[in-house]
């Protein structure tokens, strides 16, 4: 937040004769000491791992594609192929057989067929993009008192399953929505009395649910918990563990280059007000860009993380109004020659953003895509505007109206330039056809920047206090609607699903460009998911994402 003008005697050229009043965040410090910078690499095993994927993915690929499978076990496989992150070996395979069974689907021929199997089937299809009818849960509701059949509730592993799909519903489908409230209670009710990976599976899926949640995390957890399903075929555990074993040693790779990067910046030194998360940024490229091919986007994208995070902390928790004017109209020249009016502290900053996005284009302008970097300084150019405006808003101790909020909320949610900063490191796949299609703001990319920033909002709005000054949805809904705190965290709660709701439904064929373009947007909202579903995770990370630190990156997974 901007600290009041009253406070300060700024002078020109960022000069002061007193030091100004700042607000005081009081961010965590990081947790990770110099643990990360004791990181290795083994290159001779990423080597030999990226080698030995070869054998076991060519055993899958003919089962995958293997015309005397049965088609549940087949759905089965390819459920356990997505789940274990697997997928973009098999893409066509994939794609080629689930076109097929689609095709030839019956509803009959789910009469006979139980809870599990059904809802398998369900996600697998909903996942790429089919569209099957959640009429296939009709036959476990009793239609003459409108509640599901007491029987299934017995069948705990169904009922996972069931709930699991309900995570795929779009707008509409109320026998989803029921479900979705009848599962979670059932498994509330059940999970203690559980065993085993039952258990586990379970407990899990009720903290982060598989659809929501940080795929290569998931994927992870998948190995270990469902150990039956990853045995039924030794081509596939093979494959998953050979994959995780190389996946971990790339990953160690790139954050040990993104470290570097970060300590040759000196962000510890120019920016000692900001909050350190060195691991927790590059968890956000890794979410973003699941596939190993996307090594050198993901660190690129980290770098744009760690810029919108700076950016964040000065406009949020350090910057004077006067300053973050100034830095503004700084980053809207977009020339180097301004920085002279910059205060002293933020000059290494905007030369460093000046400095990677100029770099970035270098690298594209031999290619002729020059046009994604301008789209990404458009959306840093948009993102200082917005962050400005609250905090001329906190400056004034004006609380906007929830509507006017949101329309600024959109682009402070920073998820423009995250989408726009992808697309620019995506290589051929993204032409000028799909950048007119994000400009256009379709309602996956909107539904994914409300999602960020009423779940962002909900979960440090406390946290935040006065220093906040009410700018964020919860006060500016109780101001606009006047209602208590508690009915507009319930609504803002609701809004959120039916945004998750709308990204479902933004991924069901047809959709406008490909499913490879639409995963970053679709990952994204998984991330905001894993991040602010409970509370503030990236500021304060010791629970979750310290375990993903630390399951991705120093826990070894057993060789095959």
């Amino acid at each position: 937040m901007a600290a009041n003008e009253s406070n300060t005697t700024l002078k020109e050229n960022g000069k002061t004769s007193t030091d100004p009043v700042r607000p005081v965040a009081n961010f965590p410090p990081p947790i990770w000491d110099d643990r990360l910078l004791s990181l290795t690499v083994d290159y001779l095993e990423l080597e030999a791992y990226a080698k030995a994927i070869d054998e076991p993915k060519e055993e899958l690929r003919r089962l995958i594609i293997n015309v005397n499978m049965d088609s549940n076990a087949k759905l089965c496989l390819i459920n356990s192929v997505y789940r274990l992150g697997l997928r973009y070996m098999f893409r066509e395979e994939i794609e080629c057989q689930l076109d097929k069974l689609f095709k030839e689907l019956n509803m009959e021929d789910y009469d006979q067929a139980d809870l599990h199997t059904v809802s398998t089937n369900f996600q697998v299809f909903r996942q790429h993009g089919y569209n099957l009818s959640c009429d296939v849960f009709n036959k476990f509701k009793d239609h003459s008192s409108g509640k599901f059949k007491e029987y299934i509730t017995a069948d705990v592993r169904g009922m996972l399953s069931f709930y699991e799909s309900t995570q795929l519903r779009i707008r509409g489908e109320s026998i989803l929505d029921e479900a979705f409230v009848f599962t979670e209670a059932q498994l509330v009710d059940v999970v203690d009395t559980l065993e085993g990976n039952l258990a586990r599976q379970v407990r899990h899926a009720l903290r982060s649910s598989f659809h929501r949640g940080m795929h290569i995390v998931e994927a992870r957890l998948y190995f270990s918990n469902y150990e039956k399903e990853c045995s039924t075929y030794d081509s596939l555990s093979k494959l998953a563990n050979t994959h995780f074993n190389y996946l971990q040693q790339l990953h160690k790779e790139e954050l040990c280059i993104f470290t570097k990067w970060i300590k040759d910046m000196e962000f510890k030194t120019i920016t000692p007000y900001v909050r350190d998360r060195i691991p927790e940024v590059y968890l956000w490229a890794i979410a973003i860009f699941s596939d190993p091919d996307y090594s050198q986007s993901r660190i690129v994208l980290a770098k744009m993380v760690q810029l919108i995070l700076v950016l964040d902390d000065i406009y949020d928790a350090y910057g004077t109004i006067e300053e973050l004017r100034i830095l503004t109209s700084a980053i809207n020249s977009w020339e180097i020659n301004v920085m002279e009016q910059l205060p002293e502290y933020i000059k290494p900053l905007y030369n460093i953003l000046l400095n990677e996005l100029t770099e970035v284009q270098k690298q594209l302008s031999t290619e002729g895509r020059t046009d994604r970097v301008d789209a990404s300084k458009q959306a840093f150019q948009e993102l200082a505007g917005g962050y400005l405006q609250e905090a001329e808003w906190r400056y004034r101790r004006h609380v906007p109206s929830f509507e006017e909020y949101l329309r600024n909320g959109l682009i402070t949610s920073t998820y423009d330039v995250f989408t726009k900063s992808s697309l620019m490191v995506m290589g051929d796949i993204v032409s000028e056809q799909t950048l007119a299609w994000y400009e256009s703001r379709p309602n996956i990319g909107e539904a994914t920047k409300l999602l960020g920033r009423l779940y962002n909002d909900i979960t440090t709005f406390q946290f935040e206090g006065e220093r906040s000054q009410q700018v964020e949805s919860v006060h500016t809904y109780m101001k606009t609607f006047g209602v208590p705190e508690n009915v507009a965290v319930h609504e803002l709660k609701q809004m959120i699903e039916n945004e998750w709701k709308d990204i479902n439904k933004g991924c069901l064929k047809p959709t406008e460009v490909s499913m490879e373009l639409l995963a970053p947007i679709l990952n994204l909202a998984r991330m905001t998911d894993t991040i602010y579903k409970y509370d503030d995770r990236f500021t304060f990370p010791e629970k979750t994402i310290v375990e993903y630190v630390t399951l991705l990156f120093m826990d070894s997974v057993p060789k095959y």
